[in-house]
């Protein structure tokens, strides 16, 4: 079995489950979600999302030289009229339910080269080149935030691996 067997850990993700269908092992520190070796994927944030209200669609942000994907954020139609304007990325933060504008207190701004829209017209796609230290609010080992928030890696075990 290879380390990045996709049916091998989708087995043991599949086994690891408890207390009904789609439910994971919950992380109890923030710290622990973003650095442990634990899978607990939100499987309810959408619903969340939709259930407070908020009216947004998903923007998925690519480093338009590398293809990489930075991160995933929401948008509303404040946000994407201030990125459009500002022709850097401005988001929707659910959780602080306001307009946030990526970089404006760390300085790691993301400037927008173009800004697509998907066939349903219900999501959005940033390419952007990165300006600062990186895309991502957590930091490497070094200190420095990460280039982008896809740092881990689902092992054939069903744990997460920092690549």
């Amino acid at each position: 079995m290879s380390p990045h067997d996709p049916v091998a850990a989708n087995r043991r993700i599949q086994d690891n489950r408890v207390g009904g269908v789609g439910s994971l092992p919950s992380v109890s520190e923030h710290a622990d979600l973003e650095e442990g070796p634990a899978l607990a994927i939100d499987f309810t944030k959408l619903t969340t999302i939709g259930a407070d209200g908020h009216q947004v669609v998903p923007v998925a942000v690519q480093d338009a030289d590398t293809g990489e994907v930075l991160i995933v954020a929401y948008a509303n139609d404040d946000a994407l009229a201030a990125t459009l304007e500002r022709g850097e990325a401005v988001f929707y933060s659910t959780s602080r339910h306001e307009i946030w504008h990526k970089g404006a207190t760390s300085g790691d701004t993301l400037s927008i080269v173009d800004v697509r829209v998907n066939c349903e017209q219900n999501s959005l796609l940033y390419r952007v080149r990165p300006n600062g230290q990186g895309a991502c609010h957590t930091k490497g080992d070094d200190g420095t935030a990460r280039p982008g928030c896809y740092y881990r890696v689902i092992s054939d075990t069903g744990d997460l691996a920092h690549l």
